[in-house]
């Protein structure tokens, strides 16, 4: 079974942490790759980034066609609906993954992100999910996405303290790290939190292991169904559905 991650953001070092996650996450015998588009934002911190990492990551997607399995590795679920056209093969969002895990060991939980810009998508996907329900609150650490990134930025403190006041305020029992960038902040928030604290990365590769053994694969009957071939023009033209 070989499962391809794809980090829709240009950042190396994210992406090399995220596919030690992955690995760390699979079953023996599980091929994991990781990779990042060499075009694109550096990292995604709102709608406008989304949409130009969409491009990346589809090509990406491409470039890996015999995969078993794709774990999109952006927790806002960037370009998740377009990538699942683009193969037969089980396409899993980190967003998406966590927020079913989170509700299946706990009544509430609180989602933990980087920027205030980021709520307003997660909080759409949560409704699209049919999961607002079962979120307690979603909060920002006003830590942006690079300062993961960058050694004595104090990231992480501040990610534990607003941990801290989920737990406190929200009613919370478990917590979901909203960005793939704090995926090796897990188990440590975990052991400090007391309560299960949900990395988006092993959740979806979790899942994909399994959807894959089910040999359950994406249903093209209308949503998901491949794009229509037409010439798309000017600097998407290599982009064109064939």
């Amino acid at each position: 079974m070989r499962i391809h991650v794809v980090n829709p953001n240009t950042t190396r070092s994210m992406t090399l942490k995220i596919g030690a996650a992955a690995k760390a996450a699979a079953s023996p015998g599980v091929e994991v790759t990781a990779v990042n588009p060499d075009f694109g934002p550096p990292s995604i911190e709102g709608y406008f980034d989304e949409a130009f990492s969409v491009p990346g990551l589809i090509e990406e997607i491409g470039k890996a066609g015999d995969a078993d399995a794709f774990v999109v590795a952006c927790f806002d679920d960037t370009g998740l609906d377009a990538a699942r056209c683009a193969t037969e093969a089980p396409v899993i969002g980190i967003g998406e993954a966590a927020f079913h895990l989170a509700s299946l060991i706990a009544a509430k939980f609180s989602v933990v992100t980087t920027l205030s810009r980021s709520i307003a998508p997660i909080e759409h996907n949560l409704a699209k999910y049919g999961l607002s329900v079962r979120c307690a609150r979603v909060r920002a650490a006003e830590v942006p996405v690079l300062a993961l990134e960058e050694p004595g930025s104090g990231a992480r403190r501040i990610i534990e303290r607003e941990i801290e006041r989920a737990l406190a305020e929200d009613g919370a029992e478990a917590i979901v790290l909203g960005c793939a960038g704090m995926t090796d902040l897990a188990r440590d928030l975990e052991r400090k939190a007391g309560v299960p604290v949900l990395d988006g990365v092993a959740c979806a590769v979790s899942l994909a292991e399994s959807l894959v053994r089910l040999r359950l694969r994406t249903s093209k009957r209308r949503t998901y169904a491949p794009p229509l071939a037409k010439p798309y023009a000017g600097e998407f033209k290599r982009f064109s559905p064939k």
